[in-house]
């Protein structure tokens, strides 16, 4: 076998000028651009090229030699390590600014079409403690840092001992079978961090097994924890097999330290996966749901919803989205990609019908309970493919839509429907999009029928370089 003796292209002393997208910022090197992971404009790095294309390269930090007067000290201690948060080290009027310029590089050079001016990001109030949704990995071996493990190694202890045990917390980028060991997470309100530590006690003095994604083998997997802003609490606990003595001592000792928790569920994964949407989850205390206000209305959220994971900044983001529907009470609103039915519920007053169209059946069973939840007989939810529900039979039952408000997944929509959205011809469109270079691709195709009339960048998720972006158009 050929051996490949390259040596790795080494660049010293390298200013990072600009940001440029998805939580990197960009070098010029001799005409060519370098997208760097962990910096931030102003910073002095020495870089490893991973990739190298004529025109353009990717690298990561060999040594930071000076820090961007732009940054900030970080004040989670597993800032860097647990994968999350990656901009801490960003004041939050600065990450405002890099989200909102990532939505305008964004359509300007991916859509190429006319283009409004786009409005000033709408940011959050809270920009900690704000998600009412966090899932935890319980697993046997924990994440070290190259720092801590050379410490390990200096004070001549066994590596293999030290990392296998019992740890609760979050995967380390990069590593499916290690977590990082979290302290205190900032994302979620108490009782969250607590609730994991004791659970963690609990097994270790118990010698309960935590599971070993490699082997496959062991108990416990993990959990998910919501809190509702109407003080409602759910727990679903991950177990990788069922045992009814160890799932009762477990629920029990939560039950007994954690009264205010609504709801305890536990779902049984003999998988070698995590996902749990093909599993039943298995109500051990409560109605196995909370409850979850936006605005007047209320959403019956289980274990297995989709639901906005900052619920105050889904209210601005739905707002957003009704004001740009111009609902004046005689439309029809087809709402694709429609989950839940959380905005075609939010918009439902200002609309004559709400159609709501999703492919996850489980989802249309929550979005018709919503819907009947908050009293209302104008919204109607059918689960299959846009493309193929959308039909003239199904027109001739339902009416043509007014307005289509449409909030695919970060993939963006599918082809086929934005040619049957052009086939359509709805007068206008509402498009929500957690991914603004896949909206912009779309923008591109629709572009042979529609003009883009308004945008507005909605930032979910502060301290990571994730951005909503909302854009109106209208049939030209």
């Amino acid at each position: 076998m050929r051996k490949n003796n390259k040596q790795p292209v080494i660049y010293r002393d390298i200013l990072v000028e600009d940001y440029a997208a998805e939580g990197k910022s960009l070098a010029r090197i001799d005409g060519k651009v370098v997208f760097i992971e962990k910096t931030v404009p102003g910073d002095v790095v020495d870089i490893q090229l991973l990739k190298n294309k004529k025109d353009w390269g990717e690298a990561w930090v060999l040594e930071y030699k000076k820090y961007s007067d732009e940054r900030q000290t970080p004040f989670c201690e597993h800032f860097g390590t647990c994968g999350g948060c990656q901009w801490q080290m960003l004041p939050y009027a600065k990450q405002l600014q890099f989200k909102h310029q990532q939505v305008v590089d964004n359509l300007s050079r991916i859509a190429k079409v006319e283009l409004p001016e786009i409005l000033p990001i709408i940011g959050a109030d809270a920009v900690k403690l704000y998600r009412n949704k966090v899932e935890y990995t319980f697993a046997n071996k924990k994440y070290y840092t190259q720092q801590e493990f050379n410490q390990i190694k200096a004070d001549g202890k066994d590596f293999k001992q030290v990392m296998m045990g019992s740890f609760g917390g979050f995967h380390a980028k990069g590593s499916f079978d290690k977590v990082v060991e979290i302290n205190e997470c900032h994302l979620q309100e108490e009782p969250t961090n607590k609730l994991r530590k004791s659970m963690v006690d609990f097994c270790r003095a118990n010698n309960i097994s935590f599971y070993d994604a490699k082997t496959h083998e062991g108990w416990l997997r993990g959990m998910m924890v919501r809190i509702a802003t109407t003080g409602q609490i759910m727990i679903n606990i991950m177990v990788g097999y069922d045992d009814s003595t160890l799932l009762n001592s477990l629920m029990e000792h939560i039950n007994q330290h954690f009264p205010d928790i609504t709801t305890i569920l536990y779902t049984i994964n003999t998988k070698w996966n995590d996902s749990i949407y093909d599993l039943t989850p298995i109500v051990f205390k409560g109605n196995g749901y909370i409850l979850e206000n936006l605005e007047e209305f209320q959403f019956k959220v289980s274990p297995k919803s989709f639901f906005q994971t900052n619920t105050k900044q889904a209210e601005k983001l739905y707002n957003v989205t009704r004001d740009f529907a111009e609902l004046t009470g005689t439309q029809t609103v087809y709402d694709l990609y429609c989950g839940t039915g959380s905005i075609g519920i939010f918009v439902s007053h200002k609309a004559k019908k709400i159609i709501g169209v999703e492919v996850i059946d489980d989802a249309i069973g929550d979005a018709k309970e919503n819907a009947a939840l908050n009293n209302l007989d104008n919204c109607s939810f059918f689960v299959g493919d846009a493309e193929k529900v959308c039909n003239d039979e199904f027109f001739a039952k339902h009416g043509k839509p007014d307005v289509i408000i449409t909030d695919p997944p970060r993939v963006g929509m599918s082809e086929k429907l934005v040619k049957k959205l052009l086939e359509i011809e709805a007068p206008l469109i509402v498009y929500v999009s957690c991914n603004p270079a896949t909206q912009a691709r779309d923008l591109a195709w629709l572009d042979e029928k529609y003009t883009v009339t308004k945008v507005q960048p909605v930032d979910m998720f502060p301290q990571t370089h994730h951005i909503e972006n909302v854009v109106q158009l209208k049939l030209k």
